[in-house]
């Protein structure tokens, strides 16, 4: 049994693993889900956000024996928080998601992809400090192939996103990419593009890196398939 520390992507929250925590469980493991700063049932104004208040919310929520899961935007909230004490966990897993490259921010990151399909979505805040997603343009990015009840899950539950944690890079990423990790590519995803997910795991051990035939939530379209994955990387 191991002791599994989710962590969602842009605009989500805790609510998004609502089925990937049970299949977790039916294989023995103890997962839990936490809302970063300003998501979900967090209070934080969204302005307040910072890559560093990501990082601490991971490590406040981390012990030395629990694997880290980042989704999408999440990966680099677990990758900072790996960098600033990597002792606090003992294995990341990044799903369908940005792994910090020292000295670039995600947004930058998300510039070196062929295409950038969330973009069109983005709606701006008049401060320019935040962003919301176009609700019709939501379904086709995030959850074109899951089941139909997900989208009118997962809407209202959207939430706005600072843009301060994704125009921060980490100066340095040697303690993070010197962690034991793994990546689970989506090969159908629609918001970060499968061929960017190649090329960010490119130079990875073949071993540490998984593929999944769907978009980008696979734990709403095939739940119980990436519960196996993760039992799989997690050492017995």
């Amino acid at each position: 049994m191991s002791d599994i520390l989710l962590v969602h992507g842009s605009c989500h929250g805790a609510w998004c693993w609502r089925d990937l925590i049970p299949a977790l469980q039916e294989l023995g493991h103890s997962p839990r889900a936490i809302d970063l700063p300003s998501h979900g049932d967090d209070t934080t104004p969204v302005n307040a956000v910072t890559l560093d208040s990501y990082a601490d919310a991971v490590l406040a929520a981390s012990t030395p024996d629990t694997v880290v899961v980042g989704h999408s935007m999440g990966g680099f909230a677990i990758g900072a928080a790996a960098q600033k004490d990597p002792s606090a966990m003992a294995r990341l897993i990044y799903l369908c998601a940005y792994v910090p490259a020292a000295g670039l921010s995600l947004a930058e990151m998300r510039k070196q992809a062929p295409s950038q399909p969330l973009m069109p979505a983005v709606r701006l805040a008049p401060d320019g400090k935040s962003f919301t997603l176009d609700p019709a343009m939501t379904e086709a990015l995030f959850y074109h192939d899951c089941p139909p009840d997900v989208a009118g899950f997962a809407a209202p539950r959207l939430c706005a996103q600072a843009v301060a944690p994704t125009i921060k890079p980490l100066p340095n990423t040697a303690r993070a990419d010197a962690m034991p990790r793994s990546y689970i590519r989506c090969m159908d995803d629609r918001t970060i593009p499968p061929a960017y997910q190649v090329t960010m795991t490119k130079d990875w051990p073949s071993a540490d890196v998984h593929e999944m035939a769907c978009g980008h939530s696979p734990f709403f379209t095939d739940p119980a398939g990436l519960a196996r994955i993760i039992d799989d990387i997690i050492p017995r």
